[in-house]
């Protein structure tokens, strides 16, 4: 049994911290933030390269971290100001994997503490405990509506599981499709859903859309999030708001966007920085995020933070988050999406009390209640052997 204290070191990886705010980022900001609240020293464990695009590697840059993957070894992890990090770490991780099938080992001379890995990233610190945030099952579970090849996320969960002190996921529903999905034990998974204060808003709504007179998606172009059922809906609700997407396009969008920006009354934003998404959401008659499957679903508690309305899909982790602050609808049915975007669009009295439950339910979603979530976590691995 290793003996460790209350005071031990606390890190995170800084790989998706600072970049544009996909889901992943914005939970990896999300983490970083609540342990400042649990943990006043906090340590990023850094690689010098990470902060470039993620995007295809060059020629020499491959064939350099093949060679360097030749040998299954150690890698230091060295001190840098606040952070502990080795060159390109990350991403030779990635590579170490697909040759060794293992995870890449880091070595650290400071004291052992805690590591949270913000992502299933094929890496662990020796001697140190290593929890690792996997978000959802949708690879395994939903193949054909992830770029995730299932074979290859499977062996990495797989090798994950039988390495980490814990595994988190950000839902209930998450962690039962986990669970079902690996036939791990059910104590080595913790659901710890994620908080998160949204930014306020900066009192200038777009001039484009009346405010309360349109609705809103928010989120990448993919088919997970069953947008082209959410415009048909859209158009057989007979509504005359109109319908705005907000969101990149995502895997397979060349299929989506032709068709949503040629439906009536639909209109497509594919950028709009972090204060324009946070305005158009404060001012929409509800938002709207009917997703065939979703780990978590952070739109929905950052509108209902701001006192928005929601429709989202039920079942599984949306209804789990939204919980009775939200209105339900099957999502692969067209007609059941229409009749409550009527609901919405029409009856204030729904849509005053869903803002008023939204903000109630929010609570359960801030920094600091995902700070005490993430310290009974702690708590727990303080007895714990480490593996």
């Amino acid at each position: 049994m290793a003996g460790r204290t209350q005071n031990q070191p606390v890190a995170i990886d800084a790989r998706m911290l600072g970049r544009e705010a996909t889901g992943v980022a914005t939970y990896a900001r999300a983490l970083e933030a609540a342990l400042r609240l649990a943990q006043a020293d906090l340590t990023r464990i850094s690689d010098p390269s990470c902060s470039r695009p993620m995007g295809p590697a060059t020629h020499p840059e491959r064939w350099l971290r093949w060679i360097s993957a030749l040998v299954d070894r150690p890698r230091r992890l060295r001190r840098d100001g606040d952070a502990l990090g080795a060159p390109d770490i990350f991403r030779l991780a990635q590579v170490h994997f697909d040759r060794h099938g293992t995870l890449l080992r880091l070595r650290s001379v400071e004291p052992a503490g805690i590591v949270f890995w913000t992502y299933p990233l094929p890496i662990r610190i020796e001697g140190w405990t290593n929890i690792y945030t996997v978000h959802d099952a949708i690879p395994l579970t939903h193949p054909a509506l992830s770029e995730i090849e299932p074979g290859r996320h499977r062996r990495l969960l797989d090798a994950l599981a039988a390495s980490a002190q814990r595994l988190l996921t950000v839902s209930e529903a998450a962690r039962a499709d986990i669970i079902a999905a690996l036939g791990c034990g059910p104590d080595l998974i913790r659901s710890c859903p994620p908080g998160l204060a949204v930014a306020g808003v900066s009192g200038r709504p777009d001039g484009r859309f009346a405010p309360g007179g349109y609705l809103l998606f928010v989120g990448s172009i993919e088919p997970r999030k069953n947008l082209l059922r959410l415009v048909e809906a859209h158009r057989r609700s007979g509504v005359s708001m109109p319908l705005v997407l907000v969101g990149p396009n995502g895997w397979r969008s060349s299929d989506i966007v032709p068709l949503l920006e040629a439906a009536p009354r639909v209109v497509r934003l594919p950028y709009a920085d972090r204060q324009a998404v946070v305005d158009l959401m404060a001012h929409a008659r509800a938002l709207l995020l009917p997703s065939i499957v979703e780990g978590f679903g952070l739109p929905i508690v950052e509108a209902m933070q701001l006192g928005t309305p929601v429709l989202t899909s039920r079942g599984g982790a949306t209804q789990e988050v939204g919980g009775d602050a939200v209105l339900l609808a099957d999502a692969e049915s067209a007609d059941d999406l229409a009749a409550q975007i009527r609901r919405l669009a029409t009856d204030d009295e729904l849509a005053a009390r869903l803002r008023n439950l939204g903000r109630d339910r929010a609570s359960a979603y801030t920094p600091e209640a995902f700070a005490d979530r993430l310290k009974a976590i702690q708590g727990e691995l303080l007895t714990s052997p480490i593996r």
